[in-house]
């Protein structure tokens, strides 16, 4: 039996809407990063990107569990000596709450050009509004 693989012509991208309020950080997470790998698809080959596009929704109501509001650190490098910078979530909240749930999606996504572009298909919004409604996406529950 022939393993078919889907030529780019055969890939047919859709439109998901991620509603974040009140879910989990980590299970909206990893519930987008399957969505834009193309994981949920059965024409899923790990060498392309056969993904579909993904709204997230209310980016500032996710939930982080436990402690991880004051411990949790972001951290990024000037690449300068010294040049540490560490952020607490909640600061991080305070200022860009969007940030929070980019960098958890994308640390869950291949780290190549493959995964870069699935990347680009990625659209998250603080607010219960989004201007994709021309793409008619479909409503998805965040944590199933």
């Amino acid at each position: 039996m022939k393993t078919e693989f889907p030529s780019k012509s055969e890939i047919t991208r859709e439109w998901f809407v991620l509603d974040a309020s009140e879910t989990a950080l980590g299970r909206l997470a990893s519930k987008a990063a399957k969505i834009l790998m193309g994981k949920h698809k059965t024409t899923y080959v790990p060498f392309m990107d056969s993904g579909d596009h993904v709204i997230v929704i209310n980016a500032e109501k996710a939930v982080l569990t436990g402690n991880k509001e004051t411990q949790k650190l972001y951290r990024r490098h000037s690449g300068y000596p010294g040049g540490l910078s560490e952020v607490r979530a909640d600061k991080v909240r305070a200022v860009r709450p969007v940030r929070l749930v980019e960098e958890a999606i994308k640390g869950m996504l291949p780290k190549t050009k493959l995964g870069k572009q699935m990347y680009r298909k990625l659209k998250v919004y603080a607010g219960d509004k989004h201007p994709h409604e021309a793409q008619q996406p479909k409503s998805m529950a965040a944590a199933s």
